[in-house]
């Protein structure tokens, strides 16, 4: 499943995409207890409003909600006109796709954690993560603007793969982290270069709003073969400016997830950004490449769709 947050008629609700359809999984619920009467009796009685609950419900949701979407499917192809007067099956085009975790409880952001990345910014490859944050006030989601500050001149781009936790820990043991993997998405971890060094740390520089755009959606973690195995690329006005592999990662993902969760408990909905490989604008040669308002960004990974921003001038 493809899992969207959007909004409809002032609502927040949960999604699966199929194409430019949308099957709005609340209103699916609801036909599905109001069809099976008695047979639904032990389908849960509400569906959960945000991916923050629905992730930390587990596995069991999961599983209704592959049966949800295989219901609306079986109507879809015997009597599409009806289940579309029924609200269940949306346009993808009418409604305000959101950011599939729209407010994650914590994002924690990986540093220099691409050898090539480490390399191109002239600095030792670190010996363990190097751990910084965004705030959540920074995430938007796909096809919202990134809003170019006032005060910096060196906005910059960052492909990653997000990793979102599903069930809460804390002092993870590597062996089993990948228990407490919910979903993948991609994320942007744009940077004001100019604030970042003149700061010589990076909260600032990488907090501002619009500054961490993620998805298009989320993909569940048992539906990703291998997280560690999985094409990335970002393009700027079409242009290839960062191709890569996850499989660069130095510390992987269950090294990350032990490393992280020895210092803070890991909840349902939050992000891990693992890092970003070579080709950022900053570092790029003869002259720096980076990002101007009206610039297109779309950052793609393996499997996880195309999540793309334009970048526009602060009001």
């Amino acid at each position: 499943m493809r899992l969207v947050t959007f909004q409809v008629n002032g609502q927040e609700r949960i999604g699966e995409l199929a194409d430019d359809l949308l099957i709005d999984l609340n209103r699916a619920h609801e036909l599905y207890l109001s069809e099976l009467a008695d047979e639904g009796k032990n389908a849960p009685k509400s569906f959960p409003q945000t991916m923050v609950d629905f992730l930390e419900l587990g596995e069991g949701l999961k599983r209704y909600a592959s049966s949800l979407v295989a219901h609306v499917r079986g109507h879809l192809r015997r009597n599409p006109e009806e289940l579309g007067h029924s609200g269940a099956v949306l346009r993808v085009f009418d409604v305000h796709v959101l950011p599939p975790v729209r407010v994650p409880p914590k994002i924690v952001c990986l540093g220099l954690n691409y050898r090539d990345h480490a390399e191109e910014a002239h600095v030792p490859v670190p010996e363990k993560p190097i751990l910084f944050s965004k705030p959540s006030t920074a995430i938007v989601g796909p096809d919202d603007f990134v809003v170019y500050p006032a005060i910096s001149s060196q906005v910059d781009y960052e492909i990653e793969l997000a990793v979102i936790i599903g069930k809460k820990g804390r002092n993870i043991p590597e062996s089993l982290a990948f228990d407490h993997v919910g979903a993948y998405t991609i994320f942007n971890d744009i940077s004001a270069r100019d604030i970042q060094f003149a700061d010589k740390q990076w909260f600032r520089a990488k907090s501002f709003d619009t500054f961490a755009p993620t998805g298009p959606y989320l993909v569940l973690s048992d539906q990703v073969k291998d997280p560690h195995r999985l094409k990335m690329e970002l393009r700027v006005n079409g242009e290839i400016r960062q191709s890569s592999t996850t499989a660069n990662m130095i510390f992987k993902i269950p090294q990350l997830i032990a490393f992280i969760s020895h210092v803070m408990t890991l909840q349902p909905g939050d992000i891990i950004a693992t890092g970003t490989p070579a080709g950022v604008g900053f570092y790029s040669k003869p002259e720096k490449r980076l990002l101007r308002p009206g610039d297109v960004i779309e950052a793609e990974i393996e499997g996880l769709g195309v999540l793309r921003n334009r970048v526009v001038n602060s009001q």
